[in-house]
């Protein structure tokens, strides 16, 4: 029923090693993506009826698609006018082309675009989110769409967070991390010497009894969120580096939150409204 009312005919594929699909080969073998994808002028993977829908509305320029009956059903009004190849397997192959049992029945793949630099991407940005060694692929997803949530204008990652186009963040993310602008940089400590110099307040999330509670921040432009991984949280040069710290009043018993979840409380209380 669907195909009478498609305004294009995907390419079927009935080859779970046919070279066109090599983009989704073994989703569940993180060093094999590593090797495939890589940086710079690679590509990364949506999966999803939702996050490709964003993904179609990005920058990012679509390689290929493959759906299933029940991702094309989904999808079909949206591909129509995509300029990249869209493939149809049936369920069963695309389980044998990504390597487990994936369900939600759309596969895109996309190119990636080099990291802008620091100035350029915080330009037009009044509140940042910049992440020091935030290495766990979910938390990064959920960093971005806490952050869309909240009117963050973009977000900056050193060099040992994780890849935020990784397919299990862009997942997480809602797809936001497609639209929202971020770029990656050596190190955190140099790049928040550059954000002050460009006029932004950084301030440092920490649960140091000593750090300013939050809510005695006042929202102004230009400033930044400073988070890290749970756990160690932000080094001793990053946390000396930024103006202020601050922390998340808690009751007892209790030190610190998911950092996605404390990131979300206070750029609730850092975003300007009205």
């Amino acid at each position: 029923m669907v195909s009478r009312k498609l305004k294009f005919q995907p390419e079927p594929i009935d080859d779970p090693d046919d070279p066109r699909v090599a983009d989704f080969f073994l989703l569940n073998d993180p060093a094999l993506r590593r090797a495939l994808e890589g940086h710079g002028e690679g590509f990364f993977v949506a999966e999803g009826a939702l996050v490709i829908r964003q993904l179609l509305q990005s920058p990012y320029g679509v390689r290929a698609v493959v759906v299933t009956p029940q991702g094309l059903a989904a999808l079909a009004d949206d591909l129509a006018g995509v300029d990249a190849p869209v493939y149809s397997v049936t369920q069963a192959l695309m389980t044998k082309v990504t390597g487990f049992h994936f369900h939600r029945g759309a596969l895109a793949s996309a190119g990636r675009r080099p990291h802008p630099d620091l100035a350029t991407v915080v330009a037009g940005a009044d509140l940042v989110l910049m992440a020091e060694g935030v290495t766990d692929n979910e938390n990064l997803g959920a960093l971005f769409r806490n952050a869309a949530a909240f009117g963050v204008g973009a977000v900056v990652l050193d060099a040992t967070s994780a890849d935020p186009l990784y397919r299990r963040s862009v997942r997480v993310s809602m797809g936001q991390v497609l639209r929202l602008p971020f770029t990656r940089v050596p190190s955190a400590v140099e790049a928040i010497t550059r954000l002050r110099d460009l006029d932004f307040e950084v301030l440092a999330l920490t649960p140091a009894d000593d750090a300013d509670d939050v809510r005695t921040i006042v929202p102004r432009r230009r400033q930044v969120l400073l988070v890290g991984a749970e756990g160690p949280g932000l080094s001793e040069r990053a946390l000396r580096a930024a103006d202020r710290r601050v922390r998340i009043t808690m009751s007892d018993g209790v030190d610190s939150l998911n950092v996605a979840t404390a990131a979300a409380v206070v750029l609730h209380q850092l975003a300007r409204r009205g």
